[in-house]
């Protein structure tokens, strides 16, 4: 066991994966980012617990995570807020808070339930978590299969050192994840003009739905067709986080964290940066709406 504690994975909910701000400035090699879809909430979870913002954390879609803590943790949860219990080694059970500072005693387990918004929960836990980093990070992107393993029921994930500095804040009065219709800034371009004029209002004007086709790649819109003004397909150009790429059905797709690097068809808008992590939280049915700067 390391000698700063483990969090022993008892079950992953839908989809866990181990997190950081993942591997910039490898596109030359045909690496991706890949990374926390919402950046704000790692680096909020890891402040929580005094880690550098960047420490690798675990990424929770829609709850469902238990995990028991082998060795004293302290950890903090950010993103959609889930109901979360501890339940002590002795049988005590307790419910714990969102955005604040918390500590599992050794054979503690915590249990998260499902997110009433949002999509996404980050558990940072201080030292952060200590798996093997892969082209100097620790990230899992699920395109490239390139990083650590999903953790499955089984899998103990090792705490690393605890920084010097202890969390200077128990609780962060943050907002919660916003549910309802959510409302993306977004730069016309680059291809915009492979688009007939109607297409960019229509864009602009009315709502898009996200599917259940969505993951760590990208959220799959369902809306009116985007019609093109012109045939043909593009030789591959680079992708980036937040490019809505629109082929040939007329149907948007919003790339996030683990996106392809290069692709053929025309992206008729990009979602701002500052935006891209309200994104990555966005639910299936919920309603999404453009609108330029």
């Amino acid at each position: 066991m390391s000698r700063y504690g483990m969090l022993e994975v008892l079950a992953t909910g839908p989809m866990t994966t181990v997190q950081d701000l993942g591997r910039p400035g490898r596109g030359d090699l045909g690496v991706g980012r890949s990374g926390a879809a919402d950046r704000g909430a790692l680096r909020l979870a890891n402040r929580l617990v005094g880690n550098p913002e960047g420490a690798a954390a675990l990424e929770i879609t829609l709850g469902g995570l238990c995990v028991r803590a082998r060795g004293d943790v302290v950890i903090a949860l950010a993103g959609a807020a889930c109901p979360a219990t501890v339940t002590g080694p002795v049988g005590i059970r307790r419910q714990i808070g969102h955005h604040s500072v918390e500590h599992l005693p050794c054979g503690a387990t915590l249990r998260l339930g499902t997110p009433a918004r949002g999509l996404r929960t980050y558990l940072a836990a201080r030292g952060g978590v200590d798996v093997t980093p892969v082209l100097g990070s620790r990230s899992t992107d699920i395109l490239a299969r390139l990083g650590p393993d999903l953790p499955v029921p089984g899998t103990l994930l090792p705490i690393g050192p605890p920084p010097a500095a202890f969390p200077a804040v128990d609780l962060a009065p943050v907002p919660e994840t916003a549910g309802g219709e959510l409302v993306l800034e977004i730069l016309p371009g680059p291809r915009d003009d492979w688009f007939t004029p109607e297409a960019l209002r229509v864009l602009r004007t009315e709502p898009y739905e996200v599917t259940a086709d969505s993951n760590r790649v990208g959220i799959r819109l369902r809306g009116p067709v985007l019609e093109r003004a012109r045939d043909g397909e593009l030789p591959s150009e680079g992708m980036v986080p937040g490019a809505l790429q629109v082929p040939p059905s007329g149907q948007p797709t919003l790339f996030l964290a683990d996106h392809p690097l290069t692709g053929g068809y025309p992206v008729i808008a990009v979602v701002r940066t500052r935006d891209v992590d309200r994104a990555a939280q966005a639910r299936p049915g919920q309603c999404v709406r453009f609108r330029t700067a």
